[in-house]
């Protein structure tokens, strides 16, 4: 007989799951009546081989052990694959294996640890064992363990899978549970650096101590310590078989319900006939991609009929699956669907057999072996033919080595690469279980993971199977802030984690248009932000323009005076030769009359868009008008004062006015001007500006002053030409009426009154207004000269006519008459 002996050991019962694109569905019955749950059984699972086809009768006495209904599940799929293989010409033709079983209940030590204590014996005995429970990282060690193999893959991209998930609900602030070895170390270690690159904290990290009398000890520190914690959200990892059970199963008792997140070996039924972890929002479980092998269901029939004749059998032994769609459109939540048509729901498809991980890994396993000894016979055909009727021997550690590098298709389509060098990254199924009347247990695949897929393709989520089977949307998220909305920042907390936070208001022009911005964003020069902070507006162009009623009124008023103004001349020049007219010099007073005519008119240049020539013109027009007006008051104030002197015996002051020495005063006040003005439009002049800081949400279009030294020191000079003229009509006020020209102290006054107020005015206004200031204050000014100088003499001309005669006036009055 040619033997063949080969360890297998296996750990963990688990999940078997679907293809979105196949969508399946799996429902289960708590058995209450099976005081064991789902209690694993240690099993040896020892292979040979026998020449010829060997039939099934042994089965039932391989079956008849007294196991929990879970490793029965393990053995059913052991013997489907050797029946399948036995039965196949393609491979092994004429040659058959079988297997001897031998099992222990399990109580003390996990399973892992008995493989390290059998590793000596085993390899002295050249015997290979092929690990078929979960990956277990110590287990890898080349070194320590050359016999051994793992069948299941290692879970490399399980840390970024939860942390994916956990992103894809918009959670931030989980706990974690692991046990205490190295292989929950060094998923706590690969988790914190997804959550750090996703900005996902941990609230509370549960170490279970591995030892289980350590363990007890620590149960109330745990439990105050979720019970403490605020995540709604706890990742739990590590092995079921650890003291980590008896944890959860205390919480459950104390009534602690979070939304748990674990891999397919927490997927079980405790000896209390309910989930592990159990939650009223329900379980994500992820479980390695697998296909579903067909015919298992009709094989355990075969095998055992007696004790499976049902589908209530089959869902009382393990899950069971089903095609699912989405229930009819009456049915919007599934926790709101009648129990009949659930159930209809459920039976609308033909059911099958689910295969837990564990059980899929036997299955490859056994087809491992078989595809292994079937490559060393056709390296072995020839030696074979030389040696017929003899037996044919295989090296069983030269089959290790072979197992070690194939790879087939099992026959579920699924591709089973052995060799671990190069197994891509391991794909997930993510599944959602969930309570129906106490007694049943449905589960769904709601997405998938492929680690290999490009960042934000990785993790794929069926919006509509989440919607309809799930309350998640309708909870508060696991978050330890609340989200910061749009228009507000983060602030980060001292001596806190990055997303525990405050929200501070953006600054003045920012905005944040989304939810937890760290930073606001500033809005163009040319936009603003709105009073939410949440959009950047367009900002408004605002001038001092003739359609808005302050320019429209401003522009009335300068067009109103300077015809008033004109009118005025008109009437001086009309009466020109009357003597109120003639008193104190009447070409002084049309040149006042024609200067403060343009000073009305340049105010018109501060209304409307401004341009460089027009910036230039504002300022130079007013400087020198100004000037001018000012400066003729100083000469007729002067004049005032020289007439009244000469009269008076001993003066020799008369020549002064007979040479017309006053009237150069003009002259002289405005060169003065114009040099300063030439300077100011030499070093800096004045431009077109757009200012985009001066007033929330509008663009001012200004002129720029260009030197504001410059035109301060414009501004100064008009000021002193005018303050001489206020002096020297103060020195003059105790002249007769018609010498003083009725009121040219008040007038004066009034002139230096506007402009002395005009400078804090002017600086506490901004934009257009400011602008309207500056025409303001030019308006009153030149109505202020116009009404106290001419006003009165007006008066005379139009209503006292009488008055203004030769007849009327005194001898001092002629004098002047007679300089004038």
């Amino acid at each position: 007989m040619f033997s063949l002996n080969s360890v297998f050991w296996f750990l963990k019962i688990s999940l078997i799951f679907c293809h979105l694109s196949d969508p399946r569905c799996f429902w289960r019955i708590k058995d209450t009546e099976n005081n064991l749950g789902d209690t694993e059984t240690y099993c040896f699972f020892s292979i040979s081989t026998k020449d010829g086809y060997v039939k099934n009768d042994y089965f039932s006495l391989n079956l008849d052990k007294q196991v929990t209904p879970k490793t029965r599940h393990l053995i059913f799929s052991v013997y489907l694959a050797l029946e399948e293989i036995n039965d196949s010409f393609h491979i092994l033709p004429n040659i058959s294996l079988v297997v001897n079983i031998e099992c222990v209940l399990q109580k003390y030590a996990p399973s892992w640890a008995i493989s390290t204590k059998l590793g000596p014996f085993l390899f002295m005995s050249r015997i290979p064992e092929l690990y078929c429970g979960h990956f277990h990282l110590p287990l890898s060690n080349n070194e320590q363990f050359p016999h051994l193999y793992q069948i299941s893959k290692k879970d490399t991209s399980l840390p970024l899978a939860m942390v994916s998930l956990v992103v894809h609900f918009r959670w931030n602030w989980i706990g974690v549970i692991i046990t205490n070895d190295d292989h929950g170390i060094q998923f706590l270690s690969e988790l914190r650096g997804e959550m750090q690159n996703n900005i996902v904290c941990l609230s509370v990290v549960i170490i279970i101590k591995t030892q289980k009398l350590m363990a007890l000890k620590e149960l109330h520190m745990n439990y105050k310590q979720i019970l403490m914690s605020s995540a709604k959200v706890v990742i739990v990892y590590g092995y079921k078989d650890s003291p980590i059970i008896y944890v959860l199963i205390s919480w459950k008792s104390h009534g602690i319900f979070r939304i748990w997140v674990s891999v397919s070996q927490f997927d079980m039924i405790t000896i209390r006939g309910d989930f592990l972890l159990y939650s009223s929002t329900g379980t994500f479980i992820f479980s390695h991609q697998k296909p579903e092998i067909s015919g298992f269901e009709q094989f355990i029939q075969t095998v055992h009929p007696s004790n499976y004749s049902s589908e209530f059998s089959f869902a009382k032994l393990w899950w069971t699956y089903f095609r699912c769609s989405l229930p009819p459109s009456d049915c919007k939540k599934l926790k709101n669907c009648p129990t009949k048509t659930v159930f209809k729901w459920l039976f609308m498809t033909p059911l099958g057999m689910a295969m837990s991980d564990t059980c899929y890994n036997l299955y490859n396993a056994v087809y491992g072996v078989a595809h292994s000894l079937h490559e060393m016979l056709l390296q072995q055909v020839d030696a074979w033919s030389k040696n017929a009727g003899k037996e044919l021997e295989f090296d069983p550690w030269k089959m290790f080595s072979v197992l070690k590098t194939i790879q087939f298709i099992n026959p579920a389509g699924d591709l089973v690469n052995m060799n671990q060098n190069l197994r891509q990254d391991v794909k997930y199924d993510v599944f959602y279980i969930m309570d129906f009347q106490k007694v049943y247990g449905l589960k769904m695949k709601i997405g998938r993971f492929s680690g290999h897929l490009s960042s934000g393709q990785q993790l794929y989520m069926s919006k509509e199977i989440i919607e309809w089977a799930t309350d998640i949307d309708q909870i508060l998220p696991s978050i330890c802030s609340m989200p910061c909305r749009p228009g507000l920042r983060k602030s980060p907390q001292e001596g806190k984690d990055i997303c525990c936070f405050g929200c501070n208001p953006c600054p003045e022009n920012e905005i944040s248009n989304m939810t937890n911005m760290d930073q606001c964003v500033k809005c163009p020069e040319n936009q603003y932000a709105n009073e939410d902070h949440t959009l950047c507006l367009e900002k408004v162009v605002a001038i001092l323009d003739y359609r808005d009623p302050l320019g429209k009124a401003l522009a009335g008023f300068a067009l109103c005076f300077s015809v008033l103004t004109s009118v005025v001349l008109g009437i001086f020049l009309k009466n020109r030769d009357t003597p109120i007219v003639k008193a104190n010099n009447q070409t002084l007073s049309f040149v006042l009359l024609i200067s403060l005519i343009f000073c009305f008119i340049c105010s018109l240049l501060y209304i409307g868009h401004p341009t460089m020539v027009i910036c230039i013109l504002q300022q130079t027009t007013f400087a020198i008008v100004f000037t001018v007006a000012t400066s003729t008051i100083l000469a007729k104030t002067v004049i005032v004062v020289l007439a009244f002197k000469i009269t008076v015996p001993g003066r020799r002051m008369r020549w002064l006015l007979e040479i017309g020495a006053p009237k150069y005063i003009i002259l002289i006040c405005t060169i003065i001007q114009l040099i300063l003005c030439g300077i100011w439009l030499g070093t800096s002049p004045p431009f077109v500006d757009a200012d985009v800081h001066m007033v929330h949400g509008h663009i001012i279009i200004v002129c720029n002053k260009g030197s504001v030294i410059a035109f301060y020191c414009v501004l100064g000079y008009m000021g002193s030409v005018a303050l001489a003229s206020f002096t020297v009509a103060f020195l003059a006020r105790n002249l007769p009426d018609t010498f003083n020209e009725a009121l040219l102290t008040f007038s004066m006054l009034v002139f230096c009154s506007v402009w002395i107020t005009f400078i804090p005015v002017y600086h506490s206004t901004k934009g257009k207004t400011m602008v309207a200031v500056e025409v303001f204050s030019i308006l009153a000014s030149s109505a202020g000269l116009l009404l106290c100088i001419f006003a009165p003499k007006c008066y005379i001309i139009l209503l006292k006519p009488q008055k203004n005669s030769f007849q009327k006036f005194k001898k001092p009055h002629a004098i002047a008459d007679n300089i004038s």
